[in-house]
């Protein structure tokens, strides 16, 4: 499914890969996030993080009637403050759905999946 946006020149289709992808790449650039969880770890047999090409993984999109609803599954790095993290993805998250694809994020949901102990 993808999201139509008309425009005066025609009808612009934007798949749910390439949103997750931009939704992906919002929640990897933020201090304290590790990395992309696979929304269904036991399906995807997947515990490890995904990497870029994978993002579609780790992200729900569902079209709303005047926008989207995005769930973003997080790996978090330990020591940081679960709730800020999560905040900021949120915030990016909409911010860049918003500036990159002119799409309106209604909700954007964080799940932590998981927290990472980093070695020095």
């Amino acid at each position: 499914m993808a999201v139509k946006i008309k425009t005066p020149h025609g009808l612009i289709d934007i798949d749910n890969d390439v949103i997750a992808t931009v939704v992906g790449g919002a929640a990897t650039d933020n201090y304290g996030v590790v990395g992309m969880a696979s929304k269904n770890q036991i399906r995807d047999n997947v515990n490890d993080i995904l990497k870029r090409e994978n993002y579609a993984k780790g992200v729900v999109v569902r079209q709303e009637e005047n926008g989207v609803a995005v769930d973003v599954n997080i790996i978090v790095s330990y020591g940081t403050k679960i709730s800020e993290v999560s905040r900021t993805v949120q915030s990016k998250v909409k911010y860049n759905l918003e500036t990159m694809l002119g799409i309106t994020a209604n909700s954007v949901n964080v799940t932590v999946q998981g927290v990472q102990v980093l070695a020095d």
